[in-house]
Formats: structure tokens, sequence, C-alpha cells
């Protein structure tokens, strides 16, 4: 099993929107992703991988943990390329559990233990990899 953390701005879709969606038995197409490593770390996303939801722009927070329920496929908002082909790809996702308490990301980069976390250095990057002690981390500093 591999870890993961995705962004969404929580204006547009928050892991509340996912919630309500896989209540309702839905999964949610992770689509819109326009950059190549975070298209080709989608690509490299596995049936039951976990990754976290990170509420970007508003808020900037680890919030919840979802989990891949289908593996990378075309995005259905991309555009075809000049040779007729999907460019980009996505994941499709769904809620796991919310966490009792959101980690920051004042204190993810206040942690000395995840200073090589991704979301950290490479932070424009909206899925990046996570390790297994820095998952475990956070989900201690989350309250899991």
């Amino acid at each position: 099993m591999a870890y993961w953390l995705m962004k969404s701005e929580p204006d547009v879709f928050s892991f509340e929107d996912l919630v309500a969606k896989t209540a309702r038995g839905e999964a949610e197409e992770w689509h819109g992703v326009r950059n190549y490593a975070a298209r080709n770390n989608m690509k490299a996303m596995e049936v039951g991988d976990l990754a976290f939801f990170y509420h970007s722009n508003i808020g900037k927070e680890i919030v919840g943990i979802m989990r891949i329920v289908v593996p990378a496929h075309p995005d259905t908002t991309a555009d075809l390329n000049a040779k007729g082909e999907v460019v980009w790809e996505c994941v499709d996702v769904e809620a796991v559990k919310p966490f009792p308490r959101p980690v920051t990301l004042a204190e993810i980069k206040a942690t000395p233990d995840l200073t090589e976390l991704e979301l950290v250095k490479l932070s424009r990057l909206s899925v990046s990899k996570v390790s297994e002690e820095e998952w475990n981390l956070l989900c201690k500093m989350g309250g899991l």
C-alpha cells in the first residue's frame, strides 16, 4: 500500500462534499489536474491506496483520509491533444474518515520529522507522495 496527499480548494470541492458522495455510494473522479508530476503520481496509485485530503487556499490543512477506488483512467474533463489522445488522467476516490482535528500547514512546517514531506518541499504539487512514517505521524497529529 502506498500513501498520498491530494489537494482541493474547499470552496470548489471539500472533504464534506466527498463524504456526502461516498454516503450516496458514489466515488469522485479526481479530475482537473494539469501537472505532469501530479498526473504521474496518480498513474502510480493502486486501488486501496490511501490519501490525505488537504484543503488548499482556504484552511491549508489536512482534514481527512480517502481511498483510491478506481485506478488511473482518462480525465473526463480533459481535451484531447492534436493526435486525438488523452494526456491527462485521474483516479476515483471515496471518503474513509475525517480527522478528529485538522492538521494545519503551519503545524506541519513546524514539525522537524516532516521537513522532507513533499507538501513542504514541493508546495505547488497538488498530488504528492507521503512516506509511511510521515503518514503515521500526520495521523497521530490529526487525532487518529
